[in-house]
């Protein structure tokens, strides 16, 4: 893997070193990329949250275009990348503070849900406590992540970006008199 991700880099190094069409190209793919996951499945806001989310995909699943296969390479190598955002800020390798992506807010419980399918498991056919989870617990799990991914690109959609975009409710402590 270590070989792979040298070719990479080096590979997106050559194309983004110059001012010319090959940079452009590059750049106008990581946007492709970061868009139709946006848009689709993953939900991540830029290149390092990409990087991040990796740890749920297996390598085959990162073969759609030259982006995914760089950051599977570097998740699974533990490289940072530090070039990145200043190509583009959606490349950047940090997260723009005080906003928790679609991605993020749900990664915990779509990475419970994977290593639970990984070991063969299911909602059917598990023993909830085993996961140290009651049974309400377990099937909100599973209701909420089908609820996430049917619901978030609708949300996205309307303009929340992300979970800080809600509109949040202000409720008073105060007991009614």
């Amino acid at each position: 893997m270590a070989v792979l991700t040298q070719k990479l880099l080096l590979h997106a190094e050559r194309c983004i070193r110059h001012q010319d069409v090959s940079k452009k190209i590059m750049l106008a793919g990581s946007n492709r990329t970061l868009d139709g996951l946006t848009l689709n499945e993953w939900l991540c806001d830029s290149f390092a949250e990409l990087i991040e989310e990796m740890e749920l995909w297996k390598v085959n699943d990162a073969t759609g275009d030259f982006w995914q296969r760089l950051a599977k390479a570097l998740q699974q190598s533990n490289i940072l990348v530090t070039w990145a955002e200043q190509l583009d800020s959606r490349l950047a390798s940090v997260h723009t503070p005080g906003k928790l992506s679609w991605a993020a807010a749900t990664r915990s419980i779509r990475e419970c849900k994977m290593k639970i399918e990984r070991i063969r498991g299911s909602r059917l056919d598990t023993n909830s406590e085993v996961w140290g989870l009651d049974q309400a617990r377990w099937e909100l799990m599973w209701a909420g992540e089908a609820a996430m991914r049917k619901s978030i690109p609708t949300l996205r959609q309307a303009g929340y970006e992300s979970t800080s975009d809600l509109p949040t409710i202000q409720q008073s402590c105060r007991g009614k008199h």
